[in-house]
């Protein structure tokens, strides 16, 4: 399956202990924010830093591809339409995310969505894991199960705030353990059986 995706749609604070890396609470329902299909790169291109931040960081998560249309779906509609499952990078200027209040600017530079190829969804979503890995280095690993909202319930939440069309691409949330990159590292997100995506890092 190749992506193109109408939109990608990210879950802010969905690990606990990544809220509370950043000094942020939990929240009460998901937290929703969008990257542009622009942002989009494959495996073994470049992420490129932009030269108006400072602190780019890495955050492997699961990312969801839909299968069908999905508009108010139940939890057990929504769970019917993951069609697959992909690692992902939902690169972050951590700076511009600070300093803007919004998030648009932060993640949506080109470059800033590292995806793999996609890997059948396994019948028990919780049993997915992701680890990011730089230079060689584990520096995130989490699993679904520590999910605060889970894959059903993460679909079903934003479909009853707009359509989720075949193609649209679900960032799950990224565990603990984010950081910053630099020019010449390697990073690498892997669903463990399932999909991987690495890709060196470069100046703009």
């Amino acid at each position: 399956m190749h992506l193109r995706p109408t939109k990608i749609i990210c879950i802010g604070r969905n690990y606990a202990a990544h809220a509370a890396e950043l000094g942020n609470e939990v929240p009460k329902e998901p937290l929703i924010f969008l990257k542009p299909p622009s942002s989009l790169i494959r495996d073994g291109e470049s992420i490129r830093l932009p030269t108006v931040s400072k602190q780019v960081e890495y955050e492997g998560e699961i990312g969801v591809v839909v299968s069908h249309p999905l508009r108010r779906a139940s939890r057990d509609q929504a769970g019917a339409a993951v069609g697959g499952i992909v690692a992902a990078n939902d690169v972050t200027a951590r700076d511009l995310q600070k300093s803007d209040g919004q998030w648009t600017r932060a993640k949506g530079f080109d470059t800033f969505c590292a995806v793999g190829a996609v890997g059948p969804a396994p019948s028990d979503l919780s049993s997915l894991t992701v680890t990011t890995r730089v230079n060689g280095s584990v520096r995130q690993s989490g699993r679904a199960s520590s999910m605060v909202f889970d894959i059903p319930a993460i679909l079903s939440f934003i479909s009853g705030i707009m359509t989720l069309e075949p193609g649209d691409l679900v960032l799950t949330g990224t565990p603990d353990g984010v950081g910053k990159l630099a020019p010449g590292d390697v990073v690498e997100v892997e669903i463990a059986g399932v999909s991987r995506v690495s890709n060196p890092v470069t100046d703009a």
